[in-house]
């Protein structure tokens, strides 16, 4: 930690940020901010190791690989490749470790007996900037929620009435402030993903979904300030080109997630090369089912949790130590289908589980509210606030669906890459991986701190200019 870092953390325990607040209601209070940067690092996590010493103390994250060449190299090198397992966990000797395991995990391991959790040293690698971390520590005492229901929008001290560019609750209270430290969480400015997706379905027969070019944004981190006037003031946004098959290339998907819930917290747009035209398309959002995915899973399930959050009451249920997918560039970076794939899930091999702390949120369906879904849980990483796995449960309680969010540091920028992800239908039997297999020559898994210089299309009129159909 910088000594400047070290003196805002003074100045907020002081006060001295939330003294010229016009919001009444701030997350934390300035004796609780006191914890930032001493028992808790400065972005909210604990700072020590845990009692058994198996997830170790924070000292600042990955900060590079000596051998990695952003220039050369089409893929971020794995840094503990050459770990082995400490142990593995399946259905055999499962009990021994529920205490770890989400009920995502557990339930695989009882549907597939060939599910494993091969679990490796814990590593702390994400790494912040130091002007993240200060905004973080101005928000503690200034960011709140606000809106027409719980957490519909974010309010704070910036000079535009929003949390600054950090974690906007490093100490959060309720569900709804971890879910939005997680839309808002440090990220690369710009991270470019060309991947392939494959659906499986009950019988073990492999389909191939569409292949996207993806440029994915975290607009309010471009260091050279212009990416949020671009992007809507977005907090995510994506701009994905689908390029095969050839049915369907030329799609374009440009879509945004706002810190207000306006207009159902996001701007999404369709440009179809058939069409020639870029239209809105407010319909892709909350439960709305992905037709280039196969229906196997909707619009706010996609990258952790995408759009407004009114339908559900979400709850903390605490922090617990856990076994979650988590270093894991094997699912991104396997090049072979046949390596990835596995007949009823995605092959235990190519995955690296970490124990980490998680904090734990549950959400129900609001009385009266429409979605598929009745109940969801997201467990959420005390270092990343990104979302490494959830689970989804049916209109009778039965668990539905289940994510695996494949993590991995951006050792070059910061921050996580977390663009791929599998989801197993326990009903139907059938999966999907993103973002993973093969991909073609010359297409590079990079990220960035500014959009500057860079070929990606941030509004629909630029979208309609780049259509070659």
């Amino acid at each position: 930690m910088s000594t400047k870092t070290r003196i805002f953390i003074a100045l907020a325990a002081a006060g001295v940020f939330a003294s010229g607040a016009s919001y009444s209601l701030a997350a934390v209070t300035a004796d609780e901010a006191k914890q930032l940067g001493t028992t808790l690092t400065v972005f909210g996590a604990e700072k020590a190791a845990s009692k058994d010493g198996s997830i170790p103390a924070y000292t600042g994250g990955l900060a590079k690989v000596p051998e990695y060449d952003p220039k050369t190299m089409e893929q971020y090198l794995d840094p503990y490749k050459d770990e082995k397992p400490l142990y593995s966990v399946d259905a055999k000797n499962m009990a021994q470790y529920e205490a770890l395991l989400t009920e995502g995990t557990k339930a695989l391991m009882k549907q597939y007996p060939s599910f494993r959790v091969d679990v490796y040293p814990s590593h702390r690698s994400f790494r912040y900037p130091d002007w993240v971390l200060e905004n973080t520590v101005k928000n503690a005492t200034t960011a709140k929620l606000t809106g027409e229901v719980e957490g519909d929008a974010l309010a704070g001290a910036a000079a535009d009435g929003l949390p600054h560019a950090g974690i906007p609750f490093p100490i959060p209270k309720t569900g709804y402030e971890v879910l939005w430290n997680q839309t808002a969480r440090y990220s690369a400015a710009v991270s470019h993903n060309v991947g392939r997706g494959y659906l499986v379905d009950s019988a073990g027969s492999v389909s191939t979904l569409a292949t996207v070019n993806s440029y994915f944004v975290h607009p309010w981190y471009d260091v050279n300030g212009k990416l949020r006037s671009q992007t809507f003031d977005a907090l995510f946004g994506f701009s994905a080109t689908l390029t095969a098959p050839p049915s369907a290339a030329g799609t374009v998907f440009l879509n945004y997630y706002t810190a207000n819930a306006a207009e159902g917290g996001q701007k999404v747009w369709f440009y179809t090369p058939g069409q020639r035209r870029v239209r809105l398309a407010p319909e892709f959002s909350y439960d709305v089912p992905i037709a280039s995915y196969g229906g196997v899973t909707v619009w706010d399930d996609i990258y952790g949790y995408l759009g407004r959050m009114d339908r559900f009451e979400f709850k903390i249920v605490g922090k617990k130590e856990m076994l979650v997918p988590y270093n894991a560039f094997g699912p991104t970076n396997t090049r072979e289908t046949k390596d990835i794939l596995g007949t009823k899930h995605v092959n235990p091999d190519t995955v690296r589980w970490e124990k980490h702390r998680i904090w734990v949120v549950d959400g129900v369906r609001k009385e009266g509210a429409r979605h598929a879904y009745s109940r969801r849980t997201f467990y959420v990483d005390e270092d990343c606030w990104c979302i490494v796995s959830s689970e989804a449960y049916d209109n009778g309680g039965a668990l539905w669906r289940v994510n695996l969010y494949y993590s991995f540091p951006t050792y070059d920028t910061g921050g996580f890459n977390t663009e791929t992800w599998s989801t197993n239908d326990l009903i139907k039997g059938n999966y999907f991986i993103l973002n993973t297999g093969h991909r073609e020559p010359g297409n590079l898994i990079r990220s960035y701190d500014t959009a500057e210089g860079l070929p990606v299309r941030l509004t629909p009129q630029a979208v309609a200019a780049g259509g070659v159909r």
